[in-house]
């Protein structure tokens, strides 16, 4: 499986951007499906992930209420809807899998996850 990330763009703040990750092939039920982001010089921050089994969401505290991730099964497809943008949120965001969740819960733990997507360049201006 292969993830490839788009959507990405400049917005201004209090603007809006949707990122797509369309994997390349089946996402099996079992499969957790995220986004982490990545300022240069900073450690990666978890972003959001989704269940695809149930569509379970999970966020990270400093984007609840303001992105949204989801899921479409006919396309294959997890998007993240990010409104009320801040310059904060700049920072390439990649898409993840996590392959065998066993039913765990979602995680903000990078290890975990086990396929990791080029990235998407996401620029706020304020």
């Amino acid at each position: 499986v292969q993830l490839q990330a788009s959507g990405g763009g400049l917005a201004q703040a209090g603007g809006s951007l949707r990122l797509s990750c369309a994997p390349s092939g089946q996402i099996l039920s079992n499969y957790h499906i995220g986004w982490f982001r990545q300022v240069p010089g900073k450690a990666r921050e978890f972003v959001a992930a989704i269940t695809w089994r149930e569509g379970s969401t999970y966020y990270t505290d400093s984007v609840k209420g303001r992105f949204t991730i989801s899921r479409d099964a006919a396309k294959n497809t997890v998007y993240l809807q990010m409104n009320s943008l801040k310059p904060e949120d700049t920072a390439v965001y990649s898409c993840v899998v996590r392959q065998n969740s066993r039913n765990a819960p979602l995680s903000a733990t990078g290890a975990l996850y086990d396929l990791w997507g080029q990235g998407t360049q996401v620029t706020v201006s304020s």
